[in-house]
């Protein structure tokens, strides 16, 4: 059975490019190398500057799983954990 998720990250103002090309090397990633991954597209928020948004659905929980306890998940919250304006929403 499918799993969606859907992630909110708040950004500290003036680090939305940072966060921008972090998230852009995930994206490429995840295609690349996750193929339980069926969606991982990131929306930037036109209404709330800072504020971007996960959709991903994949295949089960165990791509889930995957995914969540992959090296390259745990380098991107390295990499932008220091300009998140506090924790994701899941």
């Amino acid at each position: 059975m499918a799993v969606t998720v859907v992630a909110k990250l708040k950004v500290k103002a003036g680090n939305e490019s940072s966060f921008q090309s972090e998230a852009e090397k995930m994206i490429a990633h995840v295609r690349a190398n996750e193929p339980g991954t069926l969606t991982y597209v990131l929306n930037r928020s036109q209404a709330v500057p800072g504020e971007f948004l996960f959709y991903e659905v994949y295949a089960d929980a165990s791509a889930l799983a995957a995914h969540g306890s992959s090296e390259p998940m745990q380098k991107f919250f390295g990499a932008v954990g220091g300009i998140l304006d506090g924790r994701p929403e899941i």
